[in-house]
């Protein structure tokens, strides 16, 4: 999600209009516009980012990151967010493993070299930061998958995602139809391993032998079944054992093509 986007998103949900907004900001509306809209060839001023952060009640600081990270090269931009999503998920490791009082001595070897900063307290991804593309999933019948051999937080491709905390999130790729009309063959959707699964929630799937995945409804059922229901009402249910899943992670954002 782009800086316009996210800024069009929150005022959205503030449920304020752009005259609103350039009355507080004292930038005129269709400038706002061509930001929002992403017609802007160059990313807003220091000041305006400023004022839109107060009058939208963005954390201070938050929308001049963004900016600043918009405006770097590309290719800069991609190396810096590969290194730092990388570096989050070794910090998150490491401050996982100091909470459960383990042996970090080893650890703390490890960071004193690489010059890492560990904290305690509860964190966040900022906005843009990026999840992995690990594969495609089948929104059909279930398919043989195949992760790259990519560790965790590594691929060779990602895409960006505003206000994600959990490390582990990864995306996939939708192949197929039986997930329409809500899910289109090619939309890109993010995962995510912390988030708690409810009936009736969106999941990709992994099965443990064969080594399968798909992306469906889940409902769990009476005697340790689970119901995968497709969204297309031309799919029929799947009732399989929970014994046979080994992941269920649920989908929490989604890109697609306008």
């Amino acid at each position: 999600m782009s800086l316009g986007q996210i800024i069009r998103k929150k005022r959205e949900e503030m449920s304020l209009t752009l005259d609103e907004v350039s009355n507080r900001v004292g930038f005129s509306k269709p400038y706002l516009s061509t930001i929002e809209t992403g017609k802007v060839k160059n990313p807003p001023g220091d000041e305006l980012l400023k004022r839109l952060e107060d009058v939208l009640k963005f954390k201070k600081g938050l929308l001049l990151r963004m900016a600043h990270m918009e405006a770097m090269p590309p290719d800069i931009r991609r190396e810096y967010e590969i290194a730092e999503a990388e570096n989050l998920k070794l910090r998150s490791l490491i401050k996982d493993l100091v909470g459960r009082k383990s042996n970090v001595s080893k650890i703390g070897a490890m960071v004193s070299k690489g010059k890492l900063k560990v904290s305690r307290r509860g964190g966040s991804l900022p906005p843009g930061r990026l999840v992995p593309v690990i594969n495609r999933v089948s929104a059909g019948y279930p398919a043989d998958f195949n992760d790259l051999d990519y560790p965790v937080g590594v691929a060779d491709d990602y895409v960006r995602c505003p206000d994600l905390h959990d490390p582990n999130a990864f995306a996939v790729r939708v192949v197929g139809d039986s997930m329409e009309p809500r899910f289109h063959q090619g939309d890109i959707v993010i995962f995510s391993p912390a988030a708690e699964v409810h009936n009736g929630d969106d999941c990709f799937i992994r099965f443990g032998s064969p080594h399968e995945t798909t992306f469906k409804r889940v409902f769990f059922e009476a005697g340790n079944k689970i119901r995968l229901q497709p969204r297309n009402e031309n799919y029929s249910p799947l009732v399989v054992s929970g014994k046979r899943i080994n992941g269920l992670y649920r989908a929490i954002m989604k890109y697609e093509k306008l």
